[in-house]
């Protein structure tokens, strides 16, 4: 069975947002978009700069270095220059907390 751990509260970000967050070694971006919560890999695949501040459309972030776009829901790549998906995880909102899952 996964663990989640909460990352945040619901009241952290706002209608479309993102945050840096830092769990058990790993960097990651939690992202509200279109209503819905995602957690992905903070950094592109393509030259590992950070995907915070990147912009959310359509369900994919795009890479504020490069373009690369990636979808949220699952990390696949929609636009080059990267080649290689970025990781995403499993997310449950309850009681206005944020928990992701990275077994």
């Amino acid at each position: 069975m996964s663990q989640y751990h909460v990352i945040a509260a619901t009241s952290e970000l706002e209608d479309e947002g993102q945050m840096h967050v830092a769990l058990n070694g790993r960097d990651l971006l939690l992202c509200k978009h279109e209503g819905q919560y995602y957690v992905i890999d903070y950094y592109c695949s393509h030259e590992i700069f950070g995907l915070e501040g990147g912009t959310m459309q359509d369900g994919c972030i795009t890479c504020p270095f490069h373009g690369a776009e990636f979808k949220l829901s699952d990390g696949s790549v929609q636009a080059a220059p990267a080649w290689e998906p970025i990781l995403s995880y499993p997310v449950l909102v309850e009681n206005d907390t944020i928990a992701v899952s990275i077994d």
